[in-house]
């Protein structure tokens, strides 16, 4: 059973430094909190996504993952897939993946209809970084460890966070 819920630090977390946010203060079950840092999805040259206006989820041991506004994604450059997902916390997922990318490998994935506490991200889109460059504030965004995870790394976050190996009884 997972024991932790932001309430308080495990011995082994990361103390944060000025101008960080420690994942184990991250509420369980998660928040959404809206975040006016400008937030870059790049594919190349072209622009996927540019925001001040994004959603952070934070989730206890996580990273933050953020959520772009619709009406800031260029559409056109992704399509959906036929691979769904199902959280606990927001619902159903669709995903979506590069309009020219044969494969369909999802690098993207939003909610329509998520559960009432998630609503305000609604339609959002949510990127892996790993997949495909994301920017914070011009900050190069690092994966979430683990290929299931999306969570955002940046030098704002002090962990560790859940994902890599050994982390699984968190």
């Amino acid at each position: 059973m997972w024991k932790y819920t932001g309430r308080e630090r495990p011995s082994f977390a990361e103390e944060p430094g000025p101008g960080q946010e420690s994942v184990w203060d991250y509420p369980r079950p998660p928040e959404v909190v809206a975040c006016d840092s400008l937030v870059e999805v790049q594919l190349g040259a072209a622009m996927l996504v540019s925001t001040r206006q994004s959603q952070r989820v934070l989730e206890t041991a996580s990273p933050p993952t953020y959520y772009l506004p619709p009406d800031a994604v260029d559409w056109s450059l992704l399509v959906k897939t036929a691979d769904r997902s199902f959280c606990e916390w927001k619902g159903a997922a669709t995903y979506w993946a590069l309009a020219y990318d044969s494969k369909k490998v999802p690098v993207a994935w939003s909610y329509e209809g998520p559960s009432e506490r998630f609503a305000s991200i609604d339609g959002f889109l949510s990127c892996y970084p790993g997949r495909i460059a994301c920017f914070v504030d011009g900050e190069r965004v690092q994966p979430q460890p683990g290929e299931f995870y999306g969570g955002w790394v940046t030098s704002t976050i002090a962990g560790p966070v859940k994902g890599g190996p050994g982390t699984g009884h968190w």
